[in-house]
């Protein structure tokens, strides 16, 4: 892993932005993932496909996950959310935005296909990830199996309550299933870029980067991936024992290997 501890979400946002723009420029596939953790780098790209004509119209993005049950016209569906923060700003088709069908009479199915189509598309290239504070990636939550493709989840009720407000604050209106990608299908990313900010975060990044591997913390299994950049704040951070050597190590690296 790469670990970039810095001091403010702003500097995030532009660190990753770079590492984005450098798979955009080829055409690539790109993962997204919704929540508060990736704007700041949306928005950076918005402004630098605004300012500095960076166009997506030669990529494809697959989302990470969807909501069971909720129309696409809905508001809270990541359908909807992805385009209102992001892609409805940029010049990418929006029918190369795909996202799980929540709304599909046989989910289960709808899960498989999802999964098998992002392999049909030759896979992504640059997946963006959130970590959640008990170490869950897209919606597979503790004990998720570190194998695991796309299929239906139930949420935690910890994960209900939290994601009750955006639902004005009512867990009943909250669905309670999801379709998620697995960690498995995740890992099949070539690149695997991970923002978290905030000390909420600082138990579940340590989990993940210096803890065993478990499903206890799926984010853990990040360990055994390839190619992962993790861009955390000090306060994400404050839980790591070793800041001094992913310092140097980064501090360190060749020239010539990007990010």
């Amino acid at each position: 892993m790469e670990i970039v501890i810095v001091q403010h979400k702003d500097e995030a946002a532009k660190i990753a932005a770079d590492i984005v723009e450098s798979y955009v420029r080829e055409g690539k596939t790109l993962g997204l993932a919704t929540g508060s953790t990736p704007l700041g780098t949306y928005q950076e790209l918005i402004r630098r496909h605004r300012e500095q004509d960076l166009s997506f119209r030669d990529c494809q993005a697959f989302l990470l996950d969807e909501y069971v049950g909720l129309p696409r016209s809905h508001e809270q569906t990541y359908y909807q959310t992805i385009r209102r923060e992001f892609t409805s700003h940029i010049d990418i088709d929006d029918a190369q935005v795909h996202s799980p069908d929540g709304t599909a009479e046989h989910p289960g199915e709808a899960a498989r296909a999802y999964d098998r189509s992002i392999g049909d598309a030759g896979g992504v290239d640059i997946q963006i990830l959130g970590i959640g504070s008990d170490g869950h990636i897209g919606f597979n939550e503790p004990t998720s199996s570190l194998q695991s493709r796309t299929r239906i989840k139930t949420l935690h009720p910890d994960t209900v309550r939290d994601n009750a407000r955006f639902f004005d604050d009512d867990e009943s209106k909250v669905p309670h299933h999801v379709m998620t990608q697995g960690i498995g299908t995740i890992g099949e990313a070539r690149h695997l870029l991970l923002l978290a900010f905030g000390e909420n975060k600082a138990e579940a990044i340590a989990a993940m980067v210096e803890g065993p591997v478990s499903a206890m913390c799926p984010a853990s299994a990040l360990q055994m991936h390839e190619h992962v950049t993790v861009i955390v704040d000090t306060a994400a951070a404050s839980g790591l024992k070793h800041t001094q050597y992913y310092n140097y190590a980064l501090e360190n690296k060749p020239t010539w290997q990007a990010f």
